[in-house]
């Protein structure tokens, strides 16, 4: 359908839970009409994008959507935050023991092997290898 709505359209629908399966969906098709100009007119709703009210109507939910964005970022930090104070560390575990990081970052500052060479013989990639540096950097300067 989004192939052949054009800006100036309106896009017609019995009722909203028609065009989207939860809010999620039915605020990214109003997102994706309003950047293409294109009206959205929900008979049984009477919400219609293209007058003064179905617009108010049309950021509400888009003011709801961004609101339950907030309330699970908040949550989701809360429960970090949570975890931390428990001893929990979060994130992926080092793919390296601290000797073999250690020859990592002693290879990578002696220049003497190319970076993909380190790589492949330690089994990770540059980032990986970057990632160890920065933290062998940030140490030595804590230090």
């Amino acid at each position: 359908m989004k192939e052949q709505l054009r800006a100036g359209d309106t896009l017609v629908v019995w009722r909203l839970d028609r065009l989207g399966r939860s809010l999620r969906d039915l605020i990214g098709w109003m997102t994706y009409l309003e950047q293409e100009k294109i009206g959205l007119l929900s008979l049984h709703e009477a919400i219609d994008t293209n007058t003064t009210s179905g617009k108010l109507t049309f950021h509400l939910f888009g003011a709801l959507a961004e609101f339950e964005r907030n309330l699970i970022r908040e949550r989701t930090q809360a429960g970090l935050a949570a975890a931390r104070s428990r001893g929990k560390k979060g994130g992926r575990p080092n793919a390296l023991s601290k000797d073999k990081r250690d020859l990592a970052v002693k290879l990578y500052n002696e220049a003497d092997m190319p970076i993909a060479t380190i790589c492949t013989m330690l089994g990770i990639s540059k980032p990986t290898l970057y990632a160890y540096v920065r933290a062998a950097d940030a140490e030595e300067d804590a230090a």
